[in-house]
């Protein structure tokens, strides 16, 4: 299991070897806190496989470890690793299964995800009696943070301040011993010894003190439930994903915790400071960080899928489009064919036949409601699923005024068009064109027989395109004949299929 702070392994440490008490299994841990002659010990353990578990940090990455029947690799709060090191993980990935923890996942990752490549599993549903951290985003003041401070206090719980600077964190820490003199304050960071540090949070652990001065060096798994209010000094300095994960120390038991982030106004904030800020502050209940990855992955890109960027511009063309082309070319890499590069903003056939296909405003006044719909008909695939569609909005708004039938049809003839590889149909009250794409589905006998069945009012204009001919005034008669016109072209299974 790779972890990647000292403090996240022994806690998940000494989880293992409870929860193995009762079971002839043997868990070690190999970090920085362990001694020489003690990771010595665990590594040759590895080697041999006389050690069943081992969690450790970076230093599983290391060449000299060697495993002689490795199974199942684990890599919890995955966000913090780089692509180098998942690359060294890659290479174990023919023989073992591999499993990654994260709350919000980083863009690349969410980006492969989103696009098939990788398999996602949610779990939002929070443990029995959780309650959502309440997110206040403000400037620093004292009298704030001397309140915040003194409730918790008296209450019996914890607090965390953190802030992200070791070269001034005593400073901070003396500035709120000053303005909390009825509190004691200790600091904590990374560039103290592995003694001191773990000393620090071993007696934050069992409530020796009550203010922790901090870096984000407990942003990854810290499991304290005395500790509920969580100060964050100059959060528009840190990503969107970190301000989660630390928010996510606080309120792990049944009483009601606090997250105070600390930015400068809010105009000398960067815009995307900004987006991140106004983000945690609106998505703070529980279960959240899937919907805050997404915005992570808006604001700053997706990433490369290949190549070592774990973030990109994706703002040109926008998140759901840009989704939409990711998974046109997965789909048509595995169907065994390269994807469209030129013409990849497709979509699907193109139907005009001169009537009005849309949502009156009297019949759905509200303008977000009807673009909802337009995209719930857009994206409709089968005849079943849009008539289950008609069916609804007959329920709930009543009859089809006749432009609403209208676009109901053309989405219909659509999809009929669309498995015979038809790319564009146009229509009007005396004649009409049907254009075939290069790789039609559209069966030559059959559509040798109808030009033969009647050559006055078929004939062909090219290789790629069928002229017809007909007196057709009446909108629901011209829809009527199209679709039959379709369905004579098309086999029929194409037919049944798009039915």
């Amino acid at each position: 299991m790779l972890v990647p702070t000292t403090l996240l392994a022994e806690q998940h440490h000494r989880t293992f070897k409870d929860r193995f008490a009762d079971w002839p299994v043997r868990v070690e841990l190999l970090s920085r806190f362990r001694g020489a002659s003690g990771s010595a010990a665990t590594i040759e353990g590895l080697a041999a496989g006389t050690v069943d578990v081992v969690i450790g940090t970076h230093k599983l990455l290391q060449g000299n470890i060697k495993f002689k029947r490795l199974g199942l690799v684990i890599v919890d709060e995955e966000h913090r690793f780089g692509v180098k090191d998942k690359e060294r993980l890659k290479r174990l990935r023919a023989e073992v299964d591999m499993l990654t923890l994260t709350a919000t996942p980083i863009p690349r990752t969410l980006n492969m995800t989103l696009g098939g490549l990788r398999d996602l599993s949610i779990i939002a549903t929070p443990p029995a009696e959780r309650l959502p951290v309440k997110t206040f985003v403000g400037e620093w003041s004292d009298r704030q943070i001397r309140e915040a401070v003194l409730r918790e206090i008296r209450r019996g719980g914890q607090i965390y301040f953190v802030h992200n600077r070791v070269e001034n964190i005593e400073a901070v820490a003396e500035d709120l011993r000053r303005l909390l003199p009825e509190a004691e304050v200790r600091v904590g960071h990374g560039q103290m010894s592995e003694r001191d540090l773990e000393l620090v949070m071993l007696d934050f652990y069992h409530r020796e003190f009550n203010v922790l001065v901090c870096t984000t060096i407990i942003e990854s798994g810290i499991d304290i439930p005395t500790a509920n209010t969580i100060i964050i000094n100059r959060a528009d300095r840190l990503g969107l994903a970190q301000l989660h994960q630390l928010r996510g120390r606080v309120g792990r038991s049944h009483h009601q915790a606090y997250a105070y982030l600390l930015a400068p106004p809010r105009n000398a904030l960067t815009p995307d400071a900004l987006k991140r800020l106004e983000a945690i502050e609106s998505l703070e209940e529980l279960g959240s960080g899937f919907t805050l990855a997404t915005h992570d992955l808006e604001i700053r890109g997706a990433g490369e899928l290949l190549g070592e960027g774990q973030s990109g511009q994706i703002v040109g063309v926008g998140f759901a489009l840009y989704n939409e082309l990711l998974g046109r070319a997965v789909a048509a890499l595995r169907a065994g064919h390269e994807p469209d590069l030129e013409d990849p903003f497709t979509h699907g056939p193109e139907i005009e036949i001169g009537l009005a296909a849309l949502i009156p405003e009297e019949y759905m006044p509200d303008v977000h409601m009807r673009l909802v719909h337009y995209k719930r008909i857009a994206n409709c695939r089968l005849g079943t699923e849009l008539d289950g569609l008609k069916i609804e909005l007959i329920d709930r708004f009543g009859l089809l005024p006749p432009p609403l039938k209208t676009l109901f049809s053309i989405t219909a003839l659509k999809l009929l068009a669309a498995q015979l590889g038809i790319a564009k149909i146009q229509a009007g009250a005396e004649s009409g064109s049907i254009k075939f794409a290069e790789r039609s589905r559209v069966d030559p006998t059959r559509l040798l027989k109808l030009i033969q069945s009647d050559t006055a009012r078929y004939r062909l204009d090219g290789p790629y395109k069928l002229r017809f001919s007909w007196t057709l005034e009446n909108p629901d008669k011209r829809v009527a004949a199209l679709e039959k016109l379709l369905r004579r072209l098309g086999a029929e299974d194409t037919a049944a299929a798009a039915a």
